[in-house]
């Protein structure tokens, strides 16, 4: 099963609907450490609804932690700087795809640690898409390759 990882998101709102859209997928989820905001069940209410119940969540005290939690697996970094789309990536069953913060992304270290990486592909004079849209893009796409090739 393909996982999603957020590295220290800033959004609570936005959490929450990626916690939503990974009930419904089946998705497991990653939270890294420390997270912009107070993490609490009253901070993804009106996003998440009910469906975070339902979701298989791990939170990792840091980016450490998490590599050492999931070191059997493949960490596909999610960032603008990459020149692969992320239709053109070759997903395998258990990859991790990692989200990086709202505000900043990953910092450079995270960046250069993870040669597996994709984009989405938007028009010039645009930055970049809602870290939500962005998650159910690229693990819905994942998703589908994988259950392609089983």
């Amino acid at each position: 099963m393909i996982e999603i990882a957020l590295y220290q998101p800033d959004i609570p709102q936005n959490t929450g609907t990626i916690l939503r859209t990974a009930a419904c997928l089946g998705t497991p989820v990653h939270i890294i450490e420390p997270a912009g905001f107070r993490w609490s069940l009253a901070s993804f209410r009106r996003a998440g609804m009910d469906y975070i119940e339902h979701v298989n969540l791990t939170r990792h005290n840091c980016y450490e932690d998490f590599m050492t939690a999931t070191q059997q697996k493949r960490v596909v970094l999610a960032t603008t700087k990459s020149a692969t789309s992320y239709f053109d990536f070759s997903f395998k069953e258990n990859d991790i795809i990692l989200f990086g913060r709202e505000s900043a992304g990953v910092p450079q270290s995270v960046h250069d640690n993870h040669p597996a990486q994709v984009t989405i592909k938007m028009q010039h004079k645009t930055r970049s898409l809602n870290i939500a849209v962005s998650a159910a893009m690229i693990s819905a796409e994942a998703i589908r390759q994988v259950n392609l090739t089983s």
